[in-house]
């Protein structure tokens, strides 16, 4: 019924405004000021609830008190005004030590002066007139008319403070429904961040299952870069990092500068995007594969029996071994400062090995190109006694049995 009433006012003070404006143009500011105001009172007023407005009267001794001296804990304050709120009108009673409580909408006049804090529980708080402290809402909006002041803080919890041509002489607080987050137990904790590192494993996974399906020469031509040209590798990232930014610029400035590439810009912007997401993302998965591939042929070497030595295989333990750290924070990051290390190491061991990665594809062009991989054999290597001698390097090759000198020439 409050609500048709405001909007009936609203509707009426709209078909006065012509006539103001006719009279004098700041009448007519001044109206659709208030009009425009009582419009948004009319949107955020929350009408599931009616509160008859009505003073709060004081608590008995050792009755609930709220303290509205110190505004700079909104959290604190809402976490003790909701159960108030909550209490029937008939038995709410609240002692404001320096001010009083109201229930309700409530406002003060243009010729009204308020001394100490303001409560206001379940309603707006209009202030046309002059409040000597602060003012605190919950469930409810604070509206600075035209005039008005306000000497102390303001602090909306569940609402919001609307400047009309007031003066605030304190801070201006908000606090939104919902903003303050129960904290987790240490267990629900545990788990929530299992299951975060669960999905980036499965991503992961499932991005380097695609890569060596379909790109295996590239990933290992990469990850051999990585293997023999690390310290080259990380050097390459960095500055690859560093310039990633610039370059990003200058391609777009150069693509500005003329008509066609005002054109392009959309897709070189997309195209840059990927390219570098791919560079990072391959990278990564590619000191995977290097480490897994590490780790397997050195079981090997010591005579362990493995099933599967495939590509397949060393990204799976490479991952598994990049991601140690992320899995012990996950299990006790809840341990004050253990959890804070091992976190900070996360990070710095998952950035040193990603640049490594990003270098790596950088110098071998995404695995197209071979000079930093170890590849490149020899031109000595390819002669047939060395083919046939040994294929280990450094070794002298002795000559085939039953091969003969071919006759020179004139002999």
């Amino acid at each position: 019924m409050r609500t048709h009433s405001r909007l009936l006012a609203a509707l009426l003070l709209l078909a006065a405004a012509p006539g103001a404006a006719r009279a004098d143009d700041r009448p007519a500011i001044d109206t659709a000021r208030d009009i425009w105001g009582m419009l948004q009172q009319l949107r955020d007023h929350d009408t599931t609830q009616a509160v008859r407005p009505q003073a709060i009267a004081a608590a008995p001794a050792g009755g609930p008190t709220v303290d509205l001296g110190d505004l700079s804990q909104p959290a604190r304050l809402e976490a003790r005004l909701t159960p108030l709120a909550r209490t029937p009108a008939a038995q709410l009673r609240v002692t404001v030590p320096g001010g009083q409580g109201r229930l309700g909408d409530y406002s003060v006049g243009s010729d009204q002066t308020v001394r100490g804090h303001l409560l206001v529980l379940k309603g707006d708080a209009d202030v046309y007139g002059r409040v000597q402290g602060n003012v605190v809402t919950l469930d409810g909006n604070v509206i600075v008319h035209s005039g008005a002041v306000i000497a102390g803080d303001v602090l909306a919890i569940h609402g919001r403070v609307r400047e009309q041509g007031g003066v605030v002489d304190g801070a201006i607080r908000t606090l939104s429904a919902g903003a303050t987050a129960v904290p987790l137990s240490p267990v629900e904790l545990t788990l929530r961040r299992l299951a975060g590192l669960a999905g980036v494993i499965l991503t992961l996974g499932v991005l380097g299952l695609g890569l060596v399906a379909f790109g295996r020469h590239n990933l290992e031509i990469v990850s051999d870069t990585v293997s023999h040209s690390f310290g080259r590798s990380f050097v390459t990232g960095l500055l690859g990092q560093i310039l990633l930014l610039p370059t990003f610029g200058m391609v777009v400035v150069g693509l500005v500068l003329s008509v066609a590439g005002i054109l392009l810009l959309p897709f070189a912007v997309v195209a840059y995007v990927l390219l570098a997401v791919v560079g990072i993302v391959g990278g990564y998965l590619a000191v995977a594969h290097a480490l897994g591939e590490t780790w397997t042929r050195r079981r090997l070497a010591q005579g362990t029996v493995v099933a599967t030595a495939s590509s397949y295989r060393f990204l799976t333990t490479g991952l598994a071994a990049m991601l140690v750290l992320w899995a012990a924070w996950a299990v006790i990051g809840w341990v004050p400062v253990a959890g804070d290390l091992i976190w900070g190491a996360a990070i710095l061991v998952t950035w040193f090995l990603g640049t490594a990665g990003f270098g790596a594809a950088l110098l071998s062009r995404a695995g197209v190109r071979e000079n930093f991989a170890g590849r490149i054999i020899p031109p000595e290597a390819l002669t047939d006694e060395y083919l046939w001698a040994t294929p280990q390097f450094g070794v002298p090759a002795v000559r085939r049995p039953g091969a003969t000198r071919s006759p020179t020439p004139g002999s």
